[in-house]
């Protein structure tokens, strides 16, 4: 992200503040959702839905305005680049794929993931979408391997068993922010 925002800042501002916003909305709601997911096991759609509006919208109009500046932007004579690699569309399908892959695990195993998590995905799919694939897999692998390397800890120091619920929100914001650090 700090490798796109220095982009960004050379070539469009407008998309430069967009982005700052979106991160700065996330790492409010990442703290929020963190707190009240460690202390009562919810991630509260209060918080998610609002997220996918916000970030929706900062994101999206970055993109747009980002590939204009950049002269990318269909018709600008910028480099061919597949359908996939359109920031707009990672945006959007990001959240779709993240979303799915977490209702599959759901629907699979349901004691084992909450609905709360299923929603996060969405939003979370977003940020990692505009960055690239690359990054929505990072973050998702990130999620797993911080909520797992966790677990083992607790059963290491026998504070917890295997039938204990841990909640997932904090690792998947984690996972998400650690991977909005890595470069391009």
């Amino acid at each position: 992200m700090i490798q796109r925002l220095g982009e960004l800042w050379q070539h469009t501002p407008l998309a430069f503040w967009l982005v700052v916003a979106a991160c700065a909305y996330f790492a409010v709601m990442a703290v929020r959702l963190t707190v009240i997911d460690v202390q009562h096991h919810l991630l509260p759609n209060r918080i998610v839905f609002p997220s996918y509006a916000v970030a929706g919208v900062l994101l999206l109009a970055a993109a747009v305005f980002g590939d204009i500046g950049s002269g990318t932007a269909p018709g600008a004579g910028g480099p061919p680049e597949g359908v996939l690699a359109m920031p707009a569309l990672r945006i959007v399908a990001g959240a779709a794929i993240l979303w799915l892959f977490y209702f599959i695990l759901r629907f699979a195993y349901p004691p084992g993931m909450g609905f709360g998590d299923v929603k996060l995905a969405g939003v979370l799919g977003m940020y990692l979408g505009y960055l690239g694939w690359g990054h929505l897999f990072a973050g998702t692998f990130l999620a797993f391997l911080l909520g797992g390397l966790w677990s083992v800890a607790l059963l290491a120091a026998r504070l917890g068993t295997l039938k204990s619920s841990i909640p997932f929100g904090p690792f998947m914001l984690a996972g998400t922010a650690a991977a909005m650090l890595l470069p391009a």
